[in-house]
């Protein structure tokens, strides 16, 4: 990436960004977590999330998708590139209990799995494949000795329908349906104990199915890798689409493993941008983003920190090298989130560094 000049970073050009005051907190009926609603507000404004538009993103894809579609023949037929990576016993344990934690949070109503952003449960943009997940998951809290089955068939239904309707979908419903499908997927295995080899394996072809068609509509942000400043609607479906891709990444590794399967790095995916920092991902109004966004070109002038710099060196590489891949790690470091954290936590213990 080219370096980007003084001027570019003090006042960086948005594309298009039309902000308009909003919202109060609601909760839809039979639900705990917390929405957006369109009606006027006297908080102050810097709580207050505004109203978003996600037409006309300006995104691309620079990965090949097949490649994340087709992803589950790598255990059966070899490919060429392939990297087996061996996950110590405590890593894959410590990534079912992180998972879990996710399937678990989304049936108690106790927030959203970090993988979705806060502006995707707001009421005016939430898309009904979340709005259903989200509802329908509350059911399988506190099941009745004997109802597991029920709530699995009820599940399972909606994710059949799902994925016959992913080619209607436009890019913010695909997403929304992406992110659903994961989770069903994940409150299978920890919630419904449904860990079929049938059932699960085949519902992971239909999961990265469902990634890779939303990582065709774009994954990452044109500006991005222009090392200018986005529109924050496209940073947001950027980065909640790789959030999602890398928790999916996960759950294929966990379910390979369980079934005594080999898993591989997911090579595919070089090149994508880690996980960013809290104050992006966290910001509750444009200005906010805008200003931590600023803050984060003018850190990262040589370009931004990708998720294959916490892999393992592709070639030897000389000290000096090595201190400056140090350097861009521990600087990731500084101010990432949880699900960074647990990133980082995943490949150091596996890879080393």
């Amino acid at each position: 990436m080219t370096e980007v000049c003084n001027s570019h970073i003090d006042s960086p050009q948005p594309r298009g960004d039309n902000a308009e005051p909003s919202t109060a907190q609601t909760v839809l009926p039979g639900d705990e977590f917390t929405i957006q609603s369109k009606t006027k507000t006297t908080k102050p404004a810097s709580t207050v999330s505004e109203t978003l538009s996600f037409d006309n993103l300006e995104l691309r894809c620079p990965i090949i998708a097949d490649d994340i579609c087709n992803r589950w023949l790598n255990s059966y037929v070899p490919v060429p590139g392939q990297q087996i990576k061996q996950y110590p016993a405590a890593v894959t344990a410590y990534i079912y209990k992180i998972l879990r934690s996710y399937a678990t949070a989304a049936v108690r109503g106790r927030g959203v799995p970090p993988f979705i952003h806060h502006s995707q449960i707001m009421t005016s943009l939430v898309n009904p494949p979340l709005a259903t997940c989200l509802t329908l998951v509350r059911m399988c809290e506190k099941l009745l000795p004997g109802s597991e089955s029920v709530a699995a068939d009820v599940l399972r239904r909606e994710m059949t329908s799902i994925y016959q309707q992913r080619a209607a979908y436009d890019n913010m419903t695909l997403l929304a349906a992406y992110q659903s499908y994961l989770i069903y997927s994940m409150i299978f295995l920890f919630i419904l104990r449904q860990n079929t080899n049938s059932f699960l394996r085949q519902a992971l072809i239909e999961l990265q199915d469902l990634a890779g068609l939303s990582s065709q509509h774009g994954i990452v942000c044109i500006a991005e890798q222009e090392r200018a400043r986005p529109r924050w609607e496209a940073w947001i479906v950027a980065e909640a689409k790789r959030r999602t891709l890398f928790t999916m990444y996960l759950f294929d590794s966990l379910l390979c493993a369980q079934d005594n399967l080999p898993t591989f790095l997911g090579t595919e995916l070089r090149g994508l941008p880690a996980p960013a920092n809290k104050r992006l991902w966290r910001a509750q109004t444009r200005s906010e983003w805008e200003t931590a966004y600023n803050v984060h070109l003018a850190d990262w002038v040589r370009g931004g920190f990708n998720i294959d710099e916490l892999w393992p060196n592709p070639a030897p590489l000389d000290n000096t090298a090595l201190l400056e891949k140090s350097d861009r790690v521990g600087q990731w470091l500084e101010n990432i989130d949880e699900f960074g954290t647990m990133l980082y936590a995943v490949t150091s213990c596996t890879h080393g560094g």
